[in-house]
């Protein structure tokens, strides 16, 4: 699965050292991963990543951070949400460009009333005002950075950043091995700065040996959802070349999985498909980095939706996989299987008579 959500009622450090170690982080007070996004009907890859703690130096940006903010009152406890943090977390929201939570209470608990994490806060004061605030969750060996957010008009301070540094140089001092920053997305800048904090004990997950490389092997096209669209393009042409029409479709319930009222029902969650003509609505074509194989699978639906829909995105229906009926690494084969049914059907002989 690509995408899955777990509740838990309680947790355990080591717990959430395994859920981090595998590519999960906090969402309110359940634990989520995923491997694709959507942002504004555009899709991405989500890489997720960690730093190695002993292998973090001080660079020259957290040295002019430190500098810069050495007037500052640093405070660090155990994580409580006040009327306070609110207006603070308000104020922030205004002033950025993506969607944030509701409010902080709803970043933090969603809608439970209490707190599965160790989490502790970072506060920053210019003298007796609260500028800045930085939230984290301990486990048994790691940590995790959860959010961060500073009064807009403290902007030239550089605060997020700031208090990324002073969450890092708080969980190595603790003697932790990893801390999880969450992940950065190939292709959407948005994330980019993460990648710009202690480079050299940077790691990322790798998606198809799920395995943590070094940040510097990381290339565009190790992408997912990069691979999966220049595979399923791949074929889309194969078909074209023997006169069969197919378009590559985005997936708009991809993420389906996350919400926790499905969990458990594992929904399909591939982010991208190719639609056949002639072949059912329910016939999605795939293919999958994990075995490098492309899959014809049939799925059935589990909700049906009218809304109107993006040409290139797909939304009529929510699909869960029922079976697979032919895979192949090599494009070719797959063709060769649709032809086969189009002309078992009459449907390709027909549309060729037309």
């Amino acid at each position: 699965m690509f995408a899955q959500v777990h509740c838990p009622e309680m947790l355990a450090p080591q717990e959430l050292d395994h859920y981090l170690e595998r590519g999960w982080f906090r969402m309110g007070q359940t634990i989520f991963t995923t491997n694709f996004l959507n942002f504004k009907s555009n899709f991405y890859s989500a890489i997720w990543l960690r730093m190695l703690l002993t292998d973090f130096e001080q660079d020259n940006t957290q040295k002019k951070l430190l500098k810069k903010n050495e007037r500052f009152k640093i405070q660090i406890k155990p994580a409580t949400v006040t009327p306070e943090k609110e207006l603070l977390f308000f104020a922030y929201k205004q002033n950025i460009s993506f969607e944030a939570s509701a409010s902080l209470h709803t970043l933090l608990y969603g809608k439970a009333t209490h707190n599965v994490y160790n989490t502790q806060e970072i506060n920053i004061y210019d003298q007796n005002k609260l500028i800045a605030v930085g939230f984290f969750d301990l486990g048994e060996n790691s940590a995790a950075g959860i959010s961060s957010f500073y009064d807009p008009s403290y902007k030239k301070f550089s605060l997020g950043k700031h208090l990324i540094y002073l969450k890092i140089a708080y969980c190595k001092k603790l003697g932790l091995q990893y801390f999880y920053p969450g992940y950065f997305v190939p292709g959407y800048s948005l994330f980019d700065y993460k990648l710009n904090i202690g480079k050299s004990a940077l790691q990322y997950l790798e998606f198809t040996s799920n395995r943590w490389r070094p940040i510097k092997n990381f290339a565009k096209n190790l992408s997912p959802f990069q691979q999966m669209q220049d595979k399923l393009q791949l074929l889309h042409q194969y078909l074209y070349n023997i006169g069969i029409s197919s378009k590559i479709l985005k997936y708009e319930f991809f993420d389906a999985n996350l919400i926790p009222e499905l969990e458990g029902i594992v929904l399909f969650d591939f982010p991208i498909f190719l639609a056949c003509d002639g072949l059912s609505e329910d016939d999605l074509i795939i293919f999958n980095v994990l075995d490098q194989k492309y899959h014809w699978v049939k799925c059935k639906s589990v909700w049906a939706s009218t809304a109107a829909t993006n040409p290139e995105m797909y939304s009529s229906h929510v699909f869960k996989f029922d079976h697979n009926v032919f895979s192949s690494e090599m494009p070719e084969l797959l063709c060769s299987a649709v032809l086969n049914e189009l002309n078992s059907e009459g449907k390709f002989l027909r549309a060729n008579s037309m």
